[in-house]
């Protein structure tokens, strides 16, 4: 059963404040694979994203999930960094409570071609894990690049830290790959999937975000997601192997 929250509400709004604060392209890049930055796309931009739902009656519950970027490109390096943060209650029992912060960078070779790297750290409360540390490189590939179709792919090698709630502390290997595929089928509107897996000897971790965003004005947007994280060997803590999270948000970004 969850049990009640460790942080107290003012906290979770002032991580939520912080992440939207660090947020600043003018659009919204998939978390994995980047697209490749603009001739005249120098200097800084961002987004921020927000949804949050609130029952009362006979149900009380509320859901805030809180997603920023800022981005910046300097000559052929594209730096990236992320954060997110999700938080789920019911009846005064938390129910999901996750945070992210994520570094990027991306430098551009020859062609559709480029090499990355990046760090994440997370948090996931009922997740089994009291946290973890990845950082992986590679090389990837952007198969496509129009104005209504982008479409790239990674792959590389890394390393990743799980410090685990009553176990020993794992230290793994980790093969990454990663897909990210954006169809703009209107002037306003696009359609987006990015798909990652990263496996280690102990469990593989897949993720897929499919978002539908429909843009209200040069800088506002409706952002219509669905997350699905899934553990194939999760720790004996973790509530559930396969986390959905669907949600409808505001999206600024300039």
């Amino acid at each position: 059963m969850p049990h009640p929250a460790t942080l107290p509400s003012m906290t979770r709004w002032a991580a939520l404040c912080g992440l939207l604060t660090i947020a600043g392209g003018t659009q919204a890049g998939p978390f994995y694979a980047p697209p490749p930055p603009e001739e005249d796309d120098q200097g800084f931009g961002g987004s921020a994203e927000l949804g949050y739902t609130h029952l009362s009656g006979n149900t009380d519950s509320q859901t805030l999930i809180g997603k920023g970027r800022l981005t910046w490109v300097v000559g052929d390096w594209t730096h990236t960094l992320r954060g997110e943060v999700r938080n789920v209650s019911r009846n005064g029992d938390t129910s999901a409570e996750q945070y992210l912060v994520a570094g990027r960078e991306r430098y551009e070779l020859d062609g559709p071609h480029y090499v990355f790297g990046f760090a994440r750290w997370e948090k996931d409360r009922f997740g089994g894990y009291d946290q973890q540390f990845t950082t992986i490189g590679g090389y990837g590939r952007d198969l496509l690049d129009g104005e209504r179709h982008k479409l790239s792919l990674e792959a590389g090698p890394g390393y990743r830290y799980d410090r685990i709630e009553g176990e020993e502390n794992a230290t793994l290997g980790v093969a990454y790959g990663a897909l990210a595929y954006e169809w703009a089928f209107s002037e306003t509107s696009s359609l987006a999937q990015e798909l990652s897996v990263e496996a280690t000897d102990d469990n593989t971790t897949s993720r897929s975000l499919t978002s539908l965003t429909a843009r209200l004005n040069a800088h506002l947007a409706l952002r219509l997601s669905h997350e699905i994280r899934d553990n194939s060997r999760p720790p004996q803590g973790a509530e559930a192997r396969t986390d959905h999270t669907t949600s409808a948000s505001l999206l600024y970004d300039w």
